[in-house]
């Protein structure tokens, strides 16, 4: 069934559980490698040809159920005034973070047809290739994780500096997120226009955040964002990690899917996020660096919690880590695809 996913994200019937992996293209696979030795993640991301040839990878090698654009979620940064790169072993490095209302108040709004055209072009170009095998998801990042980038630096590991911008200055915080959610909606409705048949919103870190600033520093603006790309009829994923205590308040936020990480059991986060919604997961990246048997155990557990309800897309918690075997990866889609509660 080629629309096995997104007959899963509306909660119909499905023959088998639908899977793909965030990461899914990446440094595990032998061709993406190769790829990388010419030429680097931006010079990927920005160039059309590439970003098709880096999508489709996966496609190919892993029979995924969805295919999700290759690029990165900071891109809309650099039109917004936050230049960026990517350095060896550290991953995104922000050339002038964002540390007062003074630098919120230079940043830029954008045309993401204009400033972010080679992204669209790309999805223009993949969906002839997917045509009658599989969805292609397009995807953007959340305000708090796009403004922790911005405010951090890179990454952190704590958001000192983003909480201390959001409680020292909460009008300034607001400014920015409200700014992030008008351009990453505007991104979001370029992207379907140009071909993208689903749409996961990443808030990877929001886990660092208590409910009580959730509602307060978060809510509105990922609520707004929802609110802006609702009526494009395409299933909208809404992504977090350590979220066990947010499932409720994201449910509340938007989204038809709602992604649970492997800190919290399937069924167990499926109850919290609530009747009348998708869920996407669970598995634990790391256990794909094990024993084959441990596993697919573990594949099966989420299986079983999942218990042939409609409305469950198999994924992992987080993206596939770079040392993992593509042959493990292989295996788990032929069993999610196998197996039979």
């Amino acid at each position: 069934m080629a629309d096995r996913f997104l007959r899963a994200c509306r909660r119909e019937p499905v023959d088998v559980t639908p899977v793909w992996f965030m990461r899914q293209a990446g440094r595990y696979m032998p061709e993406y490698r190769a790829l990388r030795q010419k030429h680097s993640l931006l010079t990927l991301c920005r160039t059309p040809e590439l970003a098709v040839e880096v999508t489709l990878q996966p496609v190919l090698a892993l029979g995924v159920d969805a295919a999700i654009l290759f690029s990165d979620l900071l891109l809309p940064l650099a039109p917004l005034g936050v230049p960026f790169d990517f350095q060896a072993g550290e991953g995104p490095v922000i050339e002038r973070p964002l540390r007062s209302r003074a630098d919120i108040e230079a940043l830029r709004r954008f045309e993401p047809r204009a400033e972010l055209g080679m992204v669209l072009e790309a999805i223009r170009l993949l969906r002839p290739e997917l045509e009658g095998q599989v969805p292609l998801i397009g995807f953007a990042g959340a305000p708090f994780t796009l403004a922790s980038y911005a405010i951090e630096g890179g990454h952190s590991n704590n958001f000192g500096l983003t909480k201390a911008l959001m409680y020292s200055d909460p009008e300034a915080w607001h400014r920015l997120a409200s700014l992030l959610a008008d351009v990453v909606g505007d991104y979001l409705r370029a992207q379907v226009e140009a071909g993208a048949q689903a749409l996961q919103i990443f808030d990877s870190w929001i886990g660092a955040l208590d409910e009580t600033d959730y509602r307060e520093f978060v809510l509105p603006h990922v609520r707004a964002l929802f609110d802006r790309v609702k009526d494009l009829g395409v299933p909208l994923i809404h992504f977090g990690t350590g979220t066990g205590h947010l499932l409720a308040v994201q449910r509340e936020a938007g989204g038809d899917v709602i992604g649970i990480d492997w800190r919290t059991p399937l069924d167990e986060g499926w109850r919290l996020a609530g009747a009348g919604v998708a869920v996407q997961g669970n598995l634990d990246p790391t256990l794909l660096l094990g024993p084959r048997e441990r596993l697919l155990q573990r594949v099966d557990d989420v299986l079983r919690r999942a218990a042939g309800r409609p409305g469950h897309i198999f994924n992992l918690g987080h993206g596939i880590l770079p040392a993992t075997l593509v042959d493990n990866v292989r295996a788990v889609v032929e069993h999610v695809h196998a197996f039979r509660a």
